[in-house]
């Protein structure tokens, strides 16, 4: 499953790096990852997080909610910011996150994540980032917004191959 996972997944690398010279990661700078969760993550997600809520797994239920279709669980759908983060910065420590769910995400759509550098303050040994985080779907549609706060050991972003 994992596996699978992965390889519909893809990373693009920051905007701002060159193959040649590390990238410092600086305000304004933005990271990226796409996704479409599948039915098998919902179910998952589902068993390990005891939500049995039936908008999750009744399509009728999602239905007669007003919905088009059986919903992504929203944090699961969140759970694209810390790994946006971690896969750029190992060993960054997340400290905090909002959350505004703007739309429903129904199962097989494409959902585009990103972080953005809103500010960047140096702290001893580490650095505080302030992370805009958005999600999106169907070409800009914004589903999911919210601010993160993280304890990064260095701003070079480790560049990640899909």
């Amino acid at each position: 499953m994992l596996v699978r996972n992965l390889l519909s997944t893809r990373i693009p690398l920051l905007r701002c790096c060159s193959s040649s010279a590390p990238c410092l990661f600086k305000v304004g700078d933005t990271l990226k990852l796409t996704r479409t969760f599948t039915n098998e993550d919902v179910m998952e997600y589902g068993k390990v997080t005891f939500d049995s809520n039936p908008l999750h797994f009744d399509s009728d239920s999602a239905r007669n909610a007003g919905f088009e279709d059986r919903l992504v669980h929203g944090m699961l759908v969140a759970t694209l910011f810390p790994w946006i983060i971690s896969s750029h910065f190992p060993g960054a420590v997340y400290v905090s996150q909002s959350l505004h769910f703007k739309l429903p995400v129904y199962i097989g759509e494409e959902i585009f994540g990103e972080i953005e550098a809103d500010n960047i303050r140096e702290n001893k040994n580490s650095y505080i980032a302030k992370l805009k985080t958005r999600c999106f779907k169907n070409g800009g549609l914004l589903v999911l917004d919210g601010e993160a706060i993280t304890i990064l050991s260095s701003l070079v972003v480790a560049q990640v191959h899909p």
